[in-house]
């Protein structure tokens, strides 16, 4: 399935201006070019930035709009530069799909290496939490309430071997969400999660490849029979960013293929 047509969308982000970490590649590039399709104005952030100015000039060539901006999310004054440059080129800040994350580990629960456990919590957990501190912060400041979507997995409720510091992190991805959810409604800023299954992406081919297997391998993750495209968790970040979703926060949806109910 992969280079899905999208459907064509009213303006469902009309003017609206969205941060998109982990932009550069994989989900975060689908995310980014769908709102742009969806007449947003997206912020794409990655510390890869030939690849990410790569998916901003692609946005702009179809006739969206984008800007790029280095951001390593583990780095506190990187986030704060990324929501300044937001609001500094658009005016303002609407919403924010938290994508960016280290790939899952490579040994058991028994043998993991406590160099990448702190690196991979660092991007995943602090990193995470980081974005939405100075996203709500903004979003506050404005006074016109918001959007943010931060992303998990799978692995929260069904994990896999090697992941142990992987499955962690993503646990508290979803804890941080519902607390915050619960601190910002007042603020009508909702904060929700994501949740993917297997996706064909980069960081899914390089994970089952240090586990010696293949993507091709990986139809039984859902109930399909096949794993997903990042196209089909563009359109979930989607719903939950955009006005659809007014009265949906601090829960976690699941775009799974029905992989966490087998």
């Amino acid at each position: 399935m992969s280079g899905l047509i999208y459907p064509k969308f009213f303006p469902i982000l009309n003017d609206k201006v969205v941060i998109v970490t982990g932009a550069a590649m994989g989900m975060g590039e689908a995310t980014a070019k769908l709102f742009a399709a969806a007449g947003a104005k997206v912020l794409c952030a990655d510390h890869n930035e030939e690849e990410g100015r790569r998916t901003v000039d692609e946005i702009v060539k179809a006739g969206g709009t984008a800007t790029f901006q280095f951001t390593e999310i583990a780095n506190s004054s990187d986030v704060q530069a990324m929501v300044k440059a937001a609001v500094d080129i658009y005016g303002h800040l609407d919403g924010a799909v938290n994508n960016a994350a280290h790939i899952q580990d490579d040994k058991r629960a028994w043998d993991f290496d406590e160099d990448y456990w702190d690196e991979l919590e660092a991007v995943n957990i602090k990193g995470t939490a980081m974005c939405m501190k100075y996203e709500i912060q903004q979003m506050i400041k404005q006074g016109n309430g918001g959007s943010i979507v931060n992303v998990s997995s799978i692995n929260s409720v069904r994990p896999k071997d090697f992941s142990v510091a992987y499955t962690s992190s993503k646990h508290a991805v979803m804890g941080m969400t519902k607390v915050a959810s619960m601190e910002a409604g007042q603020y009508n800023i909702r904060v929700s999660c994501l949740a993917p299954g297997g996706i064909n992406t980069p960081m899914l081919r390089d994970a089952v490849v240090k586990v010696g297997k293949k993507v091709t391998e990986l139809g039984g993750m859902s109930r399909l029979g096949r794993i997903g495209e990042p196209e089909e968790i563009a359109m979930g970040n989607l719903f939950l960013i955009s006005d659809m979703s007014t009265y949906v926060t601090g829960t976690t949806l699941f775009v799974d293929g029905g992989h966490s109910v087998l």
